[in-house]
């Protein structure tokens, strides 16, 4: 039906997935009243065709709480970068849009709003132009450390971490907070509550993950969500967005 809320998520080519995480669609969002974005320790870019018919490029900083969705987007497509992106993709820091975001070029990397209209060529579009802006080499250590934060859902220490990467825990959490604006205890903690989303969903309302116990899991969800596992659970009117990619992997 033409007014269904319609998701899409497109995982990238393997030559790509240090730097994407996937590419998203999102159609009809203005059915879903209040509408939340939950932290998902991604790097965003949004592209988004307002109800007045114009476009729209924002480049999202990590989000450390949750936050209501724009009530004047319609439909948008999405890049969702890892945060090796940050410095070799974009090539600046994020650190002052921690929690916000900042308007681009309408033009930005030559898209335009007829490039809304047909997701897989978007997709294929974006691919090509992120292949061309990926450096020949980067810092293997940094490539290690979201490696191993990443496949371990940040349950993983930054002990281990430097032992692993070579490179000392000074420096990693200085890289952190100089290119995202948070620690990396705090990013690790952002992967692991995305990690027990798929648990919540389930209707499993305790610890799967390495919390401490209950009212420590409890109060990490609701930090980072706004409400209880148990609230998040029932998602309500399916306002939490960060659920749809549930239903699609």
């Amino acid at each position: 039906m033409e007014n269904t809320l319609n998701y899409k998520l497109v995982k990238p080519d393997k030559s790509l997935a240090d730097y994407v995480y996937c590419f998203s669609s999102l159609q009809n969002l203005t059915n879903i009243n209040n509408a939340v974005i939950i932290p998902n320790g991604k790097i965003d870019l949004l592209f988004s065709k307002t109800l007045d018919n114009e476009l729209h490029v924002l480049l999202m900083g990590i989000e450390t709480k949750a936050k209501l969705a724009k009530s004047d987007v319609s439909n948008f497509f999405a890049i969702s970068f890892n945060p090796l992106a940050v410095e070799y993709i974009f090539q600046q820091p994020i650190a002052d849009i921690l929690n916000i975001g900042k308007e681009l070029k309408n033009d930005f990397w030559g898209f335009t709003i007829e490039d809304l209209d047909n997701f897989d060529a978007f997709c294929d579009k974006a691919s090509r132009k992120i292949q061309y802006l990926i450096p020949k080499e980067i810092d293997e250590r940094k490539r290690k450390v979201f490696e191993l934060i990443l496949a371990k859902n940040g349950e993983v220490s930054i002990k281990e971490i430097s032992e692993k990467a070579c490179w000392s825990e000074r420096q990693i959490n200085r890289y952190f907070n100089q290119q995202f604006g948070l620690s990396l205890k705090i990013y690790c903690n952002i992967l692991r509550f995305q990690a027990s989303l798929p648990h919540i969903k389930k209707g499993k309302l305790f610890p799967q993950l390495n919390f401490t116990d209950q009212s420590h899991f409890i109060k990490e969800i609701k930090k980072l969500s706004g409400v209880s596992p148990k609230e998040l659970f029932k998602n309500k009117n399916d306002r939490f967005l960060q659920f749809l990619v549930y239903n699609e992997e």
